[in-house]
């Protein structure tokens, strides 16, 4: 059942100041609770909806605590149609509280076991943003390591925003120079062949792999692998054994089959990049791209804040 956060009245008081308001919780992470809030815009004289991750240094990981700093500076720098937006970041003692963009209408994983697999249009629609807001991603030189329906929020027009950034990282060091990643990020089950085998990978051809999965299952309403014995689910990787459903395998075309087998390639020489992929046949068709770009326009289905500067006070 949600309940309501345990905030201090000295927090309550210091919110509400700012004018924000805290509501019921919505949401349970590892590390974060997530809640709904308010934001009363004397500007426009207007409320608005957003959702608040609660952070507490305090019960995180020492693991976690490290990723957090660089979670919080790569939020502030992102601005993009198809990323969620964050509304403001506070810090109470040990608590920091992320404001961001309420999505609607839930995440991706809800939408397909409500409804099953994504009609093929609508999966490209959706698929061509999630590309996009991967694609300003990685021109920032910024891994999301953990892409998977769950971060794929819907808004209130069915548009997509990636979401949570707890395992992003950037790819450069200080010198400009590429580096591999050596951790284990994310879900097994959304996890390229080279992270479950525990090899040092670079983090955007992991997070392409990942794409394709969520693909996969936008377009099967199932997984492509089976992620509870790590030692198959490796050997299926590399044996691309993973297969459409035969009830919908023939409702779906030749381009996006081809453009999933090129993604889901497990030799990373030979696996689609994000550029790669943004050409391909099945994602590019100008008929599709028109109405891909904005907010206002109409609903894709059925039928901006602005990024301000971490607060520390």
């Amino acid at each position: 059942m949600a309940t309501r956060p345990c905030l201090q009245n000295s927090e309550i008081n210091n919110f509400q100041q700012r004018r924000y308001v805290i509501g019921k919780k919505i949401g349970q992470g590892t590390h974060a609770t997530v809640h709904l809030a308010k934001f009363f815009d004397g500007n426009s004289s207007r409320t608005i909806k957003l959702a608040c991750k609660i952070f507490d240094k305090e019960n995180a990981p020492k693991d976690i605590l490290r990723c957090f700093p660089r979670e919080l500076e790569i939020l502030t720098k992102l601005d993009n149609p198809h990323i969620i937006h964050v509304h403001k970041i506070l810090q109470r003692g040990p608590k920091f509280f992320i404001f961001m963009r309420y999505a609607e209408n839930g995440d991706l994983l809800d939408f397909i076991q409500q409804t099953g697999p994504v009609p093929e249009k609508l999966s490209k629609l959706w698929f061509h943003q999630m590309i996009s807001g991967l694609h300003y991603l990685h021109k920032l030189n910024i891994a999301h390591r953990d892409l998977k329906c769950e971060n794929i929020l819907l808004t209130n027009k069915f548009h997509i925003k990636l979401a949570d950034f707890g395992f992003a990282r950037y790819c450069v060091n200080a010198e400009g120079r590429r580096i591999l990643s050596q951790t284990y990020c994310g879900s097994a089950a959304y996890a390229a062949p080279e992270i479950v085998a525990n090899i040092p990978y670079n983090p955007k051809l992991a997070d392409v792999w990942s794409l394709g999965v969520i693909l996969f299952i936008m377009l099967n309403g199932i997984m492509p692998f089976n992620d509870k014995h790590l030692h198959k689910l490796l050997k299926d990787q590399w044996n691309k054994k993973w297969a459409f459903q035969p009830k919908i395998r023939h409702l779906i075309s030749a381009a996006a089959k081809n453009l999933v087998k090129k993604i889901l390639e497990p030799d990373i020489t030979l696996r689609y990049t994000v550029d790669r992929i943004m050409s391909h046949e099945w994602v590019c068709m100008k008929t599709e791209k028109c109405c891909l770009n904005s907010e206002e326009n109409s609903a894709p289905v059925v039928h901006h804040e602005v990024i301000t500067k971490v607060n520390y006070k």
